[in-house]
């Protein structure tokens, strides 16, 4: 038994542990829990806890349904926001095949993997995500339009009436987990808002997304509000994305520094940005894996619509922070169109393959752009070599289903089951009569 696991047994006795939830994630990102008693948890530990996994969206069909959740003693907390006279604690889970092997439907896995082929050319991935989701009065019936919590405004100060100390409470319940939060402020439309998460490791970080999307929908719901990650919930205010910091290092030493460069960003961040350009759009339905997805992308603003890259255009689909002073550590790329419902297991693992492929090949960083592209015409934007993303999640799945990257990253079963579902939405959505159509053309037609 290792000390981690030690920990764990000490540590449910000591705290009085009542139940133990054992988390893991569907392909698209949605969270599941088993509930086990503190007797069973050596048990899992050693032997892992069945279930049947075709009853999971996208794990396995009827016939290889027995799979095994082992949970993942470094990941153990408790829940704060659960009774603490008899606390609830989580862990997240690897799932395997009754054999031991890897399941081959693991979000998890799939960005262990790729993390393991960073590992092996002497990197470590981290990442920094920027969350933001909308809060607004309490209502439960989505056919009527929600109601934002507040008016207020980019950093603006607000007292949000019933939700008073909203991202307070919520930062202060991640903490108590050991997720640390960099900062938090009210952002650009009413009733959204941002929490910022602190660098980590990238598998660190996805284990904390999903932690930190349960954490601010228990909040909300003990407030009697509605918190929401839809990427576009309002037609007229901005989206919702998650900005993702990213930066590989050699042990201590950040690879993507380089103090000669004008903009600080080493050969090997050149060629890790060249890869995600160069395959941004292939890996679009994955990181904006809605329909509503594309409504974000297509807003304007802040929200990225063409591949390109710049230092401090905030239009651009990748971003080169301005560097610190004398902080090396601190020189990063930012990927603007990832949005907040992405399942971050697989967003992470493309991302990282991306720009590793991009270093991998040597590829070369094309000039930067750092005017507002959405203010080119189009003319403009094809002189300077600047495509498109995909404009729907139906177009996204074709460039999608060509690539053998995000074929190879996700492995054969996940990249399937993703594009089979993702067809079904699309093919479902247009069949939808919308509000839009409604109100422009039943009067005229």
């Amino acid at each position: 038994m290792d000390k981690q696991t030690e920990f764990v047994l000490r540590a449910m006795e000591e705290r009085n542990v009542g139940y133990i939830r054992l988390w893991f994630t569907d392909v698209l990102g949605f969270l599941k829990s088993v509930s086990i008693s503190p007797a069973e948890v050596e048990s899992a530990f050693e032997e892992g806890v069945g279930f049947d996994g075709s009853a999971i969206e996208g794990f396995a069909r009827v016939y290889e349904s027995d799979m095994l959740a082992h949970p993942d003693p470094t990941t153990f907390q408790t829940l704060p926001w659960r009774d603490q006279t008899r606390p609830t604690a989580r862990m997240f889970c690897d799932i395997t095949l009754p054999d031991g092997s890897p399941s081959y439907a693991d979000p998890r896995f799939v960005l262990k993997r790729a993390l393991r082929r960073a590992k092996e050319r002497g990197f470590t991935f981290y990442t920094h995500p920027e969350i933001e989701f909308y809060l607004f009065k309490g209502q439960t019936d989505p056919s009527i339009p929600p109601v934002p919590l507040d008016n207020a405004g980019y950093f603006d100060h607000t007292n949000l009436g019933q939700g008073s100390g909203f991202r307070r409470r919520t930062i202060a319940m991640l903490e108590q987990m050991g997720i640390s939060v960099e900062f938090s402020h009210h952002e650009a439309g009413p009733g959204q808002h941002e929490i910022d998460l602190r660098y980590a490791d990238a598998l660190s970080t996805a284990d904390n997304v999903t932690t930190f999307r349960v954490a601010v929908k228990e909040v909300a719901a003990d407030l009697g509000i509605q918190a929401s990650f839809m990427p576009k919930p309002l037609t007229d205010a901005p989206g919702s994305g998650m900005h993702t910091h990213m930066s590989l290092f050699n042990g201590d030493v950040n690879a993507f520094y380089d103090a000669s460069d004008e903009y600080h960003l080493s050969p090997v961040g050149r060629q890790f940005v060249a890869g995600l350009l160069a395959h941004a759009g292939e890996i679009t339905a994955v990181t904006n894996q809605w329909v509503n997805s594309y409504t974000r992308l297509a807003s304007g603003a802040e929200a990225p619509a063409y591949i390109c890259w710049g230092r401090n255009n905030r239009s651009a689909l990748v971003r080169v922070p301005g560097y610190k002073p004398n902080k090396g550590a601190s020189v990063r790329v930012e990927l603007r169109s990832v949005d907040t419902a992405a399942n971050p297991y697989l967003a992470y693992a493309l991302m990282l393959n991306a720009g590793l492929d991009g270093i991998e090949q040597g590829m070369e960083l094309p000039p930067g752009a750092e005017d507002d592209v959405w203010n080119l015409t189009h003319r403009e934007r094809k002189a300077m070599g600047i495509a498109p993303l995909p404009r729907s999640l139906d177009e996204a799945l074709d460039v999608m289903e060509g690539s053998d990257l995000v074929a190879s990253t996700l492995g054969e079963h996940v990249f399937n089951y993703f594009v089979k579902n993702k067809r079904a939405e699309f093919e479902e959505y247009r069949r939808q009569v919308t509000p839009w159509e409604l109100r422009q053309f039943l009067s005229v037609l």
